[in-house]
Formats: structure tokens, sequence, C-alpha cells
């Protein structure tokens, strides 16, 4: 299990959905034309979708608003200049607020009319934030 998805687990209010299969997450990739990081890979794998700790988490299920094709996919086309390599982890809904992950691992920070920012290293430093 990794350090992210034991976190995940041990938050208050943690909620998640069954995980998707190894073809699901392949198929997501595929449509995305990118590879997850190891760690997004892994909580896919263990939850799906996940909700903890006033983070709602993207991920493989049958809800638009919460699967990573189909929020990535209008992120990208909202801001134009985002690395391939970069998939939506969580919108904020708060002032045009996402936060991506490359496939390397690293989080980012985008909004509206400004440069992305590195948060974090990976999405576990993230949810220590």
């Amino acid at each position: 299990m990794s350090e992210f998805v034991a976190l995940l687990h041990s938050k208050p209010n943690f909620r998640a959905i069954i995980g998707a299969s190894n073809e699901q997450i392949n198929e997501a990739e595929n449509a995305l034309e990118l590879q997850f990081s190891d760690e997004y890979h892994e909580y896919l794998a263990a939850f799906g979708v996940a909700s903890v700790y006033g983070h709602e988490f993207t991920g493989i299920c049958a809800f638009p608003r919460l699967n990573v094709v189909n929020v990535t996919s209008e992120a990208r086309a909202l801001e134009g200049n985002i690395p391939a390599d970069w998939y939506v982890i969580e919108q904020a809904h708060i002032d045009g607020i996402v936060i991506w992950q490359s496939s390397a691992g690293e989080v980012y920070q985008t909004m509206p009319n400004a440069l992305p920012t590195k948060l974090c290293d990976s999405l576990y430093e993230y949810l220590e934030l």
C-alpha cells in the first residue's frame, strides 16, 4: 500500500468507491495520452475516487465531474498551455483553481491569468499541506 493510500484511509471523513481495474486505468491513460504517476495509479487501483478532509479527488468512475478523463479534458481546453503529462487530481471550484499532477508525481496549481505554481512533489505531500 502506498503512503498516499494509507494516509487517505487514515483521515477523518474518508469516503471512497471500489478501486479501478488495471484495464480501466490503462484506458484512462490511453484516453489522455499519458501515464499516471505510480502514486496516482495505486490510488486508482485502491479507491477509484475518494474524498477526505476537505478534498475531493478525481479518479475513475461514472460521475463526469469526478472522472479524471472528463475533468482533465475539460480543464485542458480552458487552460491551453498545460503540459501533456499533467492530469487533474482536484478542482477547487473556487476562483478557477485546478490542482494537477505530472506523470513524475509533482503537484501543481493553476488559476486563470496566472502561471502554474508547483505546490509539492507528491500527492502525499499535497494532502499534508
